[in-house]
């Protein structure tokens, strides 16, 4: 595929997705609720770890972490304390259990407390002449479980070129 064959085609597919029609039925709908950068990259961040299977049932949990996290992810995972994390041990998605949403709280909250932006922890990896992004997903990767008590089950959930995951083919 040349160049302008596969930019025509990246267009196309950005036109499509990119409409209203799709994206209220989508997982993408749940961070265009929102207009603060941290609550979108929190539900986006977060859905995009429950995002295989049906969409309506990854926009089910993804309302559902909303419902838990009082509609202000932000705000939420910034404020809450340990007792508030006492619901999250009801939710479950799939391979996503309680504790790897205990542990999602812990990460964002330290982070956040820590950080502005979410796109801080992807680009801070990156070196300029890098010719894919494999060093910031493995660099994500690496700080999210640099927390002492991260469950080694977890790691499933967030990608890892080292670990030859979903992400393994970076060379393009």
């Amino acid at each position: 595929m040349s160049k302008n064959q596969l930019k025509k085609l990246l267009d196309e597919k950005a036109a499509e997705y990119n409409s209203s029609d799709f994206i209220k039925d989508d997982p993408i709908s749940l961070p265009h609720r929102f207009s603060k950068l941290q609550d979108i990259e929190i539900i986006g961040f977060w859905t995009s770890m429950l995002a295989w299977g049906r969409r309506a049932q990854i926009i089910k949990s993804g309302e559902k972490l909303l419902e838990l996290m009082n509609n202000s992810p932000h705000d939420f995972i910034l404020n809450h304390k340990e007792i508030d994390r006492k619901p999250f041990l009801l939710f479950k998605h799939r391979t996503f259990q309680p504790d790897d949403s205990i542990y999602f709280l812990e990460w964002l909250q330290w982070y956040y407390q820590n950080n502005n932006s979410l796109e801080d922890a992807f680009a801070k990896h990156l070196k300029k002449g890098d010719e894919h992004v494999g060093p910031a997903l493995q660099g994500f990767h690496n700080l999210f479980f640099s927390l002492p008590d991260a469950p080694n089950r977890t790691k499933k959930h967030i990608a890892s070129p080292a670990r030859k995951s979903s992400c393994k083919r970076l060379n393009m």
